[in-house]
């Protein structure tokens, strides 16, 4: 048996602290695996919010959900919009009391997807940051980082100094990497004191 992916690391990390009726986001669609993951986890009282800028990702998660018997799974609330957007997104009442948060940047892991367009770092850290905001004390983030393609060795390494650099008083972070080769993914986690 083998170390969990990067991926499986990250689910691990949040389904300790998820539990039925909780409130989760998913600050980066793609293909909807980490939507499923969090409406199965939180159940059908809990509720789901999916951010991505592609339409693509919204009709490829939006087609995962439907696979699914929705007495099982949360209300999902897809939205066309960047992660940049989450605070104003999330209404207020829901501020500072939501379970988890995953990232998992770079393109959209789809065979027809165009893969120049990738996450930002400048709106990924805005975003980091408001997750921090819209977390309860010991909710999680979870990032899932890929060094290895063009623009992702970048925001890999300002979102590993940008964790490093949080305050211990209002969170903690760690990470989640193969030491043998300097490009591949890696987690890195995060729980709000």
């Amino acid at each position: 048996m083998g170390f969990l992916s990067v991926l499986s690391f990250a689910h691990k990390l949040v389904s300790e602290r998820l539990k039925l009726g909780d409130i989760a986001i998913d600050a980066t669609i793609g293909t909807g695996t980490d939507t499923l993951f969090l409406a199965k986890s939180v159940g059908p009282k809990g509720q789901v919010y999916g951010f991505d800028i592609q339409e693509e990702a919204l009709i490829l998660t939006q087609q995962r959900l439907d696979q699914h018997v929705l007495s099982s799974i949360s209300p999902v609330t897809l939205l066309l919009q960047s992660h940049v957007d989450m605070l104003k997104s999330i209404p207020q009442v829901h501020h500072g009391k939501l379970t988890a948060i995953m990232f998992n940047l770079g393109y959209l892991p789809s065979s027809a997807s165009n893969k120049d367009i990738i996450t930002m770092t400048d709106s990924t850290l805005t975003a980091l940051q408001a997750s921090l905001e819209l977390l309860r004390p010991g909710g999680v983030i979870t990032i899932v980082l890929y060094p290895g393609h063009p623009g992702g060795d970048t925001e890999s390494a300002v979102v590993q100094e940008w964790a490093a650099n949080i305050p211990q008083s209002v969170a903690q972070s760690i990470i989640y990497r193969q030491l043998q080769r300097f490009d591949a993914p890696f987690t890195i986690g995060i729980e709000k004191k």
